[in-house]
């Protein structure tokens, strides 16, 4: 007869997942992290446009594959990144690539925290999360919506946080596919906008700013009160 696995054999696994992820950030960000340099991209920008037309489907996974990474091990640059695949790619492949690869990223970051941290945060603090938890399981998924609407925490906060809390992975997901749809469309449309890469490294952010980018955040930033006081005039 085989005996039960001990529960104090898990929390080495959690050990082993730990340090695995965290030797796979630091060893990215210290191999990669100047891989996607805005000027040395800049300095390559006939040679990105060249392996776009020879190879339009691999450049395109291997750009959502990047993206993936980035968001999942919580890497900076994310912002940036949308911007230069906004240039390369178009609005409209660009929009897909950039929602559903940030998507993945976010939940794939959204898991791991809950493995991890989940268990050990709710076993110490239970007692005090439980009207956290309740509120919730009540209004969580409009909170992360408006969390996700409005880029003001950053997005990894979110998904780590996130994964502490008793939302549904499969909730985190649809919600946070739709609620950063309208940013990501933004910031596509503004790297899209750009001319060459060498405008957007020596202007910044400032030098994309045009009227429509302007209202398109303002429109941004009511979206949640707006859909907060419509669903509350539907409930009552």
């Amino acid at each position: 007869m085989s005996t039960p696995t001990s529960p104090k054999a898990f929390p080495w696994i959690k050990l082993i997942v730990l340090a695995t992820f965290i030797a796979a950030t630091v060893f990215l960000y210290l191999n990669f992290g100047d891989a996607l340099n805005l000027t040395e991209l800049a300095k390559k920008e006939g040679e990105l446009r060249d392996w776009q037309q020879q190879a339009p489907l691999l450049v395109f996974g291997a750009a959502f594959l990047i993206y993936v990474t980035a968001t999942g091990f919580s890497l900076p640059g994310a912002t940036i990144l949308t911007l230069i695949f906004g240039w390369y790619f178009g609005f409209g492949r660009g929009t897909v690539l950039v929602s559903f690869a940030s998507t993945m990223g976010a939940t794939i970051a959204f898991v791991i925290s809950r493995f991890l941290l989940r268990d050990s945060i709710q076993n110490r603090f239970g007692d005090r999360l439980g009207k956290f938890n309740q509120a919730l399981e009540k209004e969580g998924p409009f909170y992360l919506f408006s969390l996700r609407l409005i880029p003001v925490v950053p997005f990894f906060v979110i998904n780590l946080v996130m994964g502490l809390t008793p939302i549904r992975t499969r909730t985190f997901w649809w919600i946070s596919q739709i609620g950063m749809l309208p940013g990501t469309m933004a910031f596509v449309y503004a790297g899209a906008s750009v001319p060459d890469l060498k405008t957007l490294d020596e202007k910044g952010l400032s030098g994309i700013i045009s009227p429509q980018l302007i209202i398109a955040f303002v429109i941004l930033g009511l979206l949640p009160i707006t859909l907060k006081k419509i669903i509350s005039k539907f409930k009552s």
